[in-house]
């Protein structure tokens, strides 16, 4: 290596009288012309041995003269280089942290001017990887304020190119924002629109071994903003009820602010009610039919509601939300005292998905609520109960979330208070721990067990 540089040095200083010194910022070139360049390609060389061995703080200083002097050596790879040593430095050298924070923000925008046009990663992908990082690293509200420009540039660039952490975290950090007063509501309803938008564009554009990523990060952008407080069914109805009549046959608006409507448990309003009813007339689609489902059960006409619900499921793609309409049912069901109707509802809720806990609450409800009906003796009504307490375990035991955990415990509480006593089972020649067939509708196998 040291020959290379001795045999390239001496061919560049024997034109060197012939040419001015010029670096490479100066001209566009990769290394400059005469002495200059000497330095520089001296300097690419040291600084990567030194990156080859991951030792950033040896590559910091002849790096950064070829990031000041000939930003053209060695494309791309100088900047991710510069990521690279920038972010090192910072862990290393904690006195220095913030110039090497604003080195690393230099990269980034260097990068861009000189090869922003790149197609696989051009400015737009660039300014959201830059967000990122900003973001790692500091997190007080004039760099989240900037940090969201970014964002909100870097998503709307080519869809290629749109990564799910750059949604996921635009969506964040607005509902940041929003809880600290920065932001209005109709500002998060926006973000969510808009990246939800682009998140379908970014899944069909992307390769097969991204898809997943985006198609979880619209995912997180869904729960994000559910959880956000901001979903306010009388926001949601002050910003569209004003565009319904001008987008009233308008498909695609419709069938967003449709779905936007159902994830926000809004489904029941007026304004749901008028875009699923427009929407079932020009293209129908489950969320329009579930829409007026929900404003029939509100009327009272059950049955009717109850032949969209099916229409609804027919015309769902995602099983996630074939479930949630099939739980629906259940619930109206279970509020109808139609005990087996509700548990079948409820099971076909669980087939689709598992890991909700929700169905197994239902089943638990339904199943205590309905064991009076069951059997003659007082034991074999008080069984119901064993059934119950099952479905609220198996609710904790498949779903994680607060709301579950807490509700299913509640549950287990109160029903184990009506299992039979001691001496009840006694009595009957039932042993504890045993297994035992619950009759009726429930019709399952459970374990007997006695109050304590």
């Amino acid at each position: 290596m040291n020959s290379y540089r001795l045999i390239l040095a001496a061919g560049l200083m024997s034109v060197s009288t012939l040419t001015f010194a010029q670096k490479g910022v100066e001209d566009g070139s990769k290394f400059g012309h005469g002495a200059d360049s000497v330095r520089c390609i001296d300097n690419y060389v040291r600084y990567g041995d030194a990156v080859k061995m991951k030792d950033f703080k040896e590559a910091y200083e002849p790096w950064k003269v070829v990031f000041e002097e000939c930003p053209l050596a060695k494309g791309v790879t100088l900047y991710s280089d510069g990521v690279k040593i920038a972010k090192s430095l910072m862990q290393t050298d904690k006195a220095n942290k913030d110039t090497y924070y604003d080195l690393l923000l230099k990269v980034y925008d260097q990068r861009m001017k000189y090869f922003g046009k790149n197609k696989k990663y051009p400015t737009s992908y660039l300014k959201g990887m830059k967000a990122l990082d900003m973001l790692q690293y500091k997190t007080d509200n004039a760099t989240r304020k900037a940090a969201v420009a970014l964002l909100n540039d870097a998503i709307v660039g080519d869809p290629a190119t749109v990564q799910g952490a750059f949604l996921q975290t635009l969506m964040l950090q607005v509902v940041n924002q929003f809880k600290d007063d920065e932001v209005s509501s109709e500002d998060v309803v926006n973000t969510y629109v808009k990246c939800t938008e682009i998140a379908v564009k970014a899944e069909a554009a992307a390769q097969e071994k991204a898809k997943e990523s985006v198609a979880q990060a619209k995912e997180q952008v869904e729960q994000i903003f559910a959880q956000s407080g901001a979903a306010d069914c009388e926001i949601l109805a002050k910003i569209f009820t004003p565009q319904l009549e001008a987008n009233k046959n308008n498909t695609d608006w419709l069938k967003k602010v449709n779905r936007l409507l159902g994830n926000s448990d809004c489904a029941e309003t007026d304004l749901a009610f008028h875009i699923s009813e427009s929407l079932h007339k020009l293209d129908p689609d489950a969320s329009s039919a579930r829409g007026l489902a929900k404003h029939l059960i509100k009327e009272g006409k059950t049955a009717e509601a109850f032949s969209y619900y099916e229409e609804a499921i027919k015309l769902e793609t995602e099983d996630k939300m074939k479930a949630k309409y099939y739980y629906e049912m259940g619930l109206i069901n279970y509020a109808s005292q139609k005990y087996a109707e509700a548990k079948a509802a409820a099971y076909n809720a669980i087939k689709l998905r598992g890991d909700w806990g929700d169905p197994y609450l239902l089943l638990a409800k339904v199943y205590a609520q309905g064991a009076r009906n069951i059997g003659e003796k007082d034991y074999e009504k008080r069984a119901g109960y064993w059934a119950a307490v099952d479905k609220a375990a198996k609710a904790k035991a498949v779903d994680q979330s607060e709301s579950v955990q807490k509700e299913a415990a509640e549950l287990i509480r109160q029903y184990s208070q009506h299992f039979p006593s001691k001496e009840d089972l006694f009595f009957e020649g039932l042993k504890d721990g045993s297994a035992y067939k619950v009759g009726g509708f429930i019709n399952e196998s459970t374990t007997v067990r006695a109050k304590k």
